[in-house]
């Protein structure tokens, strides 16, 4: 159960193209995830970053805590509405284009909620 939350939708990224970013800031702290992000370069990570930045704000304007006390407790993305075009092809045909969108969902949690878990 995080204390604050931050949710993007319809992303024009792949969701297969976020959880690699997503991957990289599960469980971390805020500073260390934000550090993570910052230097990634996946397109994924520069909006998964504004997410973060937006849930750590709530905490910080709704529960009133410290920033140095928070960690990602959760961080998903599911699939968004797809834009369907076509490309055209020979004697009339038509192939599909996909273009995928994702929403984006990070909660943040106090460092001392966090499980300890095996490492």
């Amino acid at each position: 159960m995080s204390i604050a939350r931050a949710i993007t939708k319809s992303v024009r990224v792949p969701p297969s193209k976020v959880r690699f970013a997503v991957d990289l800031i599960r469980g971390r702290t805020v500073a260390d995830a934000m550090l993570q992000l910052s230097y990634s370069k996946l397109k994924g990570g520069r909006l998964l970053m504004k997410t973060l930045a937006s849930a750590i704000a709530n905490a910080e304007n709704n529960k009133e805590v410290k920033r140095e006390d928070l960690y990602v407790s959760e961080a998903k993305v599911d699939k968004g509405s797809d834009l369907k075009r076509a490309w055209p092809r020979s004697k009339g045909r038509r192939s599909p284009i996909l273009r995928r969108s994702s929403h984006l969902f990070i909660g943040v949690d106090l460092l001392s909620n966090k499980k300890q878990g095996k490492k």
